[in-house]
């Protein structure tokens, strides 16, 4: 027998309504079959939780066993499974003969239920030899009757018993083949075939090659099994394999989704060798028929989580064959059709690593009539998939120059899309590409001006707004570019325009130029209205009317650009302060004509003005904040001094399109370098590094998808063994020296468990008898089960495992006791000390770009701010510091932080193994004293991840050291 009891199914079951012995007994012996059901389950469970009560066996075989009652037999299986069937000295006990004779008889028992049953059972208890012995013929014999479900089972009972007991049936396998060419059930069929391949795979094999003309037309779970059969022998070098081959190619014409993707999936494994295939013609066959497949599969299922799988498969095949599948891509095309975004992202990132030169035209059209089909309001998640167009075609222009201009006229029809992600999505791309093609400025500076009365977003215009001062050149393209902007804001001055429409509509206003006038005297409407400060006052009629007709002055219809100032969107003022100035100064360089200078120049300086004094009026709905009102200032400041300060000049005209166009080679340059070493993936191999027999065998170029390989990922089981000293850095002491029980725990974060190994050592003279490990946590942590009651011999030890499962990124806390009974028993108890789980084994660099990176942090609403105190001097160094303590990636280009500057600030971002996503801001000073200041602000969806990671920053500048 083995040393450990085995594992069954841990049920909840109450000790306040647990019966006695003696109860259980009388219920086994004068209740009815109901009562015998209850009573038998609770047996059942109270063995299952460790006790068996060994006495009631005997009641149990002379009251239950000989009843028809089906439900009864059924949990008599259950019963027989968990119960003890060997006594102290590990011998069979003498009841269990009458066990194994009621199976005998259940073998042979007419029905077909209960004998498929008991065969299925049977499966249970194959570890137990002397049990099983007396029942092989029967079993043998199950597999000549005559109904279809008691011969399925019996291939699976002479299957365990020959994996287990190999001499009970010794010629199994012989019995399964003859078993197999006479059986006609599919469900037997396929039973009787994973036996062969398990136990006897020439067999397997021999047989396969018996029926190859008919596997294509044979069940779906034989189909399935025939594909392992495949993928099994031909990690040899099997002589079937050119046969095998074109069987797999065969079964991609399956009626099944699930055989058709195994066999795509093993088609493409078995022909990585184009020697294996006759040639590079074939392969390509093969390659684009699996491919074909895929792309069919995700077309067809319904299911979303399916089309993700495949998705995933078909990209792996796209990477490791290169532009092989590229005539394929107006098929994956057709994937765009599901109504699922995740399934489009997967799909629409295939089709650009696809996309050459040669298709790039043809997809770039398809994208389009997407695109305008996005704008019928029926469409479904239209302002998310429209978004994703104009990505992927921002991404096709900006490689493939010859589309570019083809396509950006397309897409700014939409920068008046009130979808405002997609509209911003248009803007950059009209700012790379105008840049990037000189030859197209024109037309699109052109198209530009004239949509400006479209714009609806002040973000759009920030955008359209750079883009015009930096690229319209031109002096007539200049003037009419100004001209434009003015029917934008409309009337100017915006403040005596607006006060006069106030006047119009019967009020009164007044401001510093305005002029005052006698106010009517107010009467009393004796209304009650409620102050700021929650006090009542009386509200006259006048001050009403007058609100109102102000509140009818701001609501009425106005030009875009002045609706956004009117409406507090000052940024977008100053960003056209500073696009007008650039058109000026470009004007006042291209032209002699002093007067046409000056007249440009006084019309901007007006509209500048004009905006900084509405900012300050009852007209608007925020006043103007002081940013904006300096930056405004300093245009003004500029344009008055035209001719007196070229180096501003410079500024304005050179230095900001010089910083964006730094900036696109830094992307560019980023980019290429991701690309090549995705291209040159070579892993170096040292050459005292330890070899495998797999590195004997033959490889191709790509080496095939390993099969067992993912199923030890998926179990857990190919993990990468951790050194020694990794283990000792993970030990927590739970006790001290000199307390009676020494005990130490292992701690290991595995996925969304935590593992706690922990040993004891009893350290007295003296038995320490029903000792109890008892566990508690603070937190999303959640002990999975008790562990169990042990007796420790003097000075022994005790390995005791428990597993704790974890909910969310959160600093946990493990704590507990220890319970035992002493001599005479009397009760200790040893207090364990706290074990504090690292959130840091769950949180993982990640990257997003600017546009997820600012949704995010507008729509988080916990924040951390964590005031920096550090010996630290250089600010990148500190920043370093974070990174490496908090597990957070920078997505501030390195570009940007370069230079010698007393002031940093970057972007942080990091995602936990639970999908949670955690950002930080950092922005700090470098004193005249030497030293940081500054802070770091942490914000997450939960409040836990921005504690912990705010704690964990605390303690990190806590521990570090002044240097040497």
């Amino acid at each position: 027998m083995s040393t450990e009891a085995p594992c069954y199914t841990v049920v909840f079951e109450d000790s306040s309504e647990s019966p006695s012995t003696q109860e259980l007994r009388a219920s086994l012996e004068k209740g009815s079959d109901e009562d015998k059901i209850d009573t038998l389950r609770r047996i059942i469970v109270a063995t299952i939780n460790g006790n068996p009560q060994p006495t009631l066996l005997m009641p149990i075989i002379q009251y239950v066993l000989p009843s028809r009652n089906k439900a009864l037999k059924k949990l008599l299986h259950f019963y027989w499974e968990v119960c003890p069937k060997y006594d102290d000295n590990g011998k069979l006990k003498q009841e269990m003969i009458l066990v194994v004779n009621a199976i005998r008889n259940d073998l042979q028992h007419p029905n077909e239920y209960i004998r498929g049953a008991t065969l299925r059972f049977l499966q249970k208890i194959s570890k137990d030899a002397e049990l099983l012995e007396p029942l092989v013929p029967i079993c043998r014999s199950c597999l000549e009757h005559r109904h279809s479900y008691v011969r399925k089972n019996a291939v699976f009972a002479v299957y365990t018993i020959y994996r287990e007991f190999e001499n009970l049936i010794p010629d199994a396998p012989e019995l399964m083949q003859t078993f197999l060419a006479a059986e006609s059930d599919a469900t037997c069929k396929r039973n009787a075939f994973v036996f062969l391949a398990q136990c006897a795979m020439p067999k397997a094999v021999e047989w396969m090659v018996s029926v190859y003309d008919q596997i294509s037309g044979l069940d779906e779970l034989l189909q399935m099994s025939i594909i392992e059969v495949i993928r099994l022998d031909c990690k040899s070098d099997s002589t079937h394999r050119s046969r095998y081959i074109r069987c797999i190619f065969e079964l991609l014409n399956a009626s099944s989704h699930a055989v058709k993707y195994e066999a795509a999936t093993t088609l493409t494994t078995l022909t990585q060798n184009p020697a294996a295939v006759k040639g590079k013609a074939y392969l390509f066959t093969y390659m684009c028929s699996a491919a074909s497949c895929f792309v069919n599969l995700v077309i067809k299922e319904s299911d979303n989580n399916v089309k993700l799988i495949v998705l995933d498969r078909l990209d792996v095949l796209r990477s490791k064959h290169g532009h092989v599948l590229d005539g394929l891509i107006m098929d994956v095309l057709q994937v765009l059709s599901s109504a699922d975004m995740e399934v489009r992202r997967k799909a629409m990132s295939i089709v650009l690593s696809m996309t050459s030169s040669r298709n790039v035209e043809e997809v770039v059209l398809f994208l389009k009539k997407q695109l305008q089909k996005t704008q019928e309001q029926e469409y479904e998640k239209a302002p998310e998939y429209r978004q994703l167009l104009v990505q992927s075609i921002h991404v096709m222009a900006i490689r493939f120059s010859e589309v570019a201009a083809s396509v950006v006229h397309a897409l700014m029809e939409f920068l008046g899309d009130s979808n405002n992600p997609s509209a911003l999505d248009v803007v950059a791309f009209v700012r790379e590409v105008v840049e990037k093609f000189p030859n197209l400025r024109q037309t699109i500076c052109d198209k530009l001006v004239q949509t400006l009365s479209e714009i609806k977003s002040g973000k759009v215009f920030r955008g359209v707004l750079w883009i015009l001062g930096e690229y319209v050149e031109g002096l007539a393209d200049i003037q009419s570019t100004l001209q434009e902007l003015r029917k934008v804001l409309g009337e100017i001055p915006i403040l005596a325009s607006e006060q006069r429409l106030l006047d119009e509509a019967g009020g009164e206003g007044d401001d510093d130029d305005a002029k005052k006038e006698d106010k009517p005297k107010a009467e009393s409407s004796g209304r009650p209205r409620v102050l700021a400060d929650g006090t009542y006052a009386t509200e006259t009629a006048y001050t009403s009317t007058s609100t109102a007709r102000l509140e009818a002055v701001k609501a009425a219809a106005k030009p875009p650009l002045r609706a956004l100032i009117l409406g507090g969107d000052f940024f977008t003022g100053a960003v056209l302060a500073a696009a007008l100035t650039k058109l000026v100064l470009r004007f006042d360089g291209l032209t002699s004509d002093r007067t046409k200078s000056n007249t440009l120049r006084a019309e901007a300086m007006l509209i500048m003005t004009s905006t900084i004094r509405v900012g300050q009026s009852k007209f608007v709905t925020v006043p103007i904040d002081e940013d904006s009102n300096e930056r405004i200032l300093s245009c003004i400041q500029t344009l008055s001094e035209l001719q007196e300060k070229p180096a501003v000049q410079d500024i304005f005209l050179k230095d900001t399109k010089a910083a964006y166009s730094k900036m696109l080679g830094a992307q560019e340059k980023k980019a290429a370098e991701k690309k090549e070493v995705e291209t040159t993936k070579t892993a170096a191999v040292q050459v005292d590094d330890l070899l495998t027999f797999r590195q004997f065998s033959r490889k191709s170029a790509d080496d095939p998808i390993d099969y067992d390989e993912d199923l030890g990922r998926a179990t857990g089981a190919g993990e990468v063994r951790e050194d020694f000293i990794s283990n000792l850095s993970r030990i927590s002491q739970l006790t001290g020296f000199s307390d009676p029980i020494y005990a130490e725990a292992y701690v290991k974060m595995h996925g969304f468990d935590i593992l706690l190994d922990v040993l004891l050592v009893n350290q007295t003279p003296n038995t320490l008898q029903n000792l109890c490990l008892d566990f508690a946590t603070l937190g999303d942590l959640k002990l999975v089960e008790r562990p169990a009651v042990y007796t420790i011999a003097p000075h022994g030890f005790q390995s005791i495992k428990a597993t704790i499962k974890v909910s969310s990124t959160e600093t946990g806390v493990i704590f507990g006791s220890i319970l035992w009974e002493g001599p005479a028993l009397a009760e200790s108890c040893v207090i364990l000390n706290d074990i504090h789980i690292d959130i840091m084994d769950y949180i993982k660099p990640a990257y997003c770009n600017e546009a997820q990176f600012r949704s995010m942090w507008t729509e988080f609403e916990w924040e951390n701010r964590v005031n920096v105190s550090t010996v630290m001097s250089d600010p990148r160094e500190y920043l370093k510091h974070v990174m490496k303590s908090t597990n957070m990636s920078c997505l501030t280009p390195e570009g940007a932080m370069s230079g010698d500057c007393d002031f940093l600030s970057a972007n942080m971002y990091a995602r936990s193994l639970f999908g949670e996503d955690a950002l930080a801001n950092l922005s700090i000073e470098k004193t005249e004293a030497g030293t940081i200041i500054g802070h770091v602000r942490i914000r997450s969806k939960t409040q836990g991840i921005a504690l912990s990671l705010g704690d964990r920053i605390t303690m990190a500048q806590k521990d570090n050291k002044p240097p040497v």
